[in-house]
């Protein structure tokens, strides 16, 4: 669990600092370049599209995770728009919460208890 805590770490200050980098260097126009590059049918687009649909699949998991409540809504709607950003700081507090249980990480409380 150490191991993936710190990888966790690692990667949420890759991001940042890379987002940083990309923010000075070109603004915040994200979205206009994220769905340009969609709609013009070439390799960019394709790896956007593929990343939209693991975002798409975070942010499902998340929510289904807090059964779809209020707060899991909410969540979804981060990890959908957060990226990894969002996921490694997720994962890294429900790791905590769970004392390390991959059980109930992935499941959530409620359902690991049930289990």
């Amino acid at each position: 669990m150490t191991t993936f805590r710190i990888l966790l770490v690692l990667l949420w200050a890759i991001i940042v600092g890379y987002t940083g980098i990309v923010i000075a260097n070109h603004g915040l126009g994200l979205l206009e370049v994220f769905f340009g590059d969609m709609a013009a049918m070439g390799w960019p687009g394709q790896f956007n599209l593929d990343f939209m649909s693991l975002l798409t699949l975070s942010a499902l998991w998340v929510a289904w995770r807090h059964q779809f409540s209020a707060a899991g809504l909410a969540l979804g709607l981060l990890a959908l728009f957060g990226g990894g950003l969002f996921l490694t700081s997720y994962l890294l507090v429900v790791s905590a919460q769970a004392k390390g249980d991959m059980k109930e990480v992935l499941l959530g409380k409620v359902r690991a208890t049930r289990a």
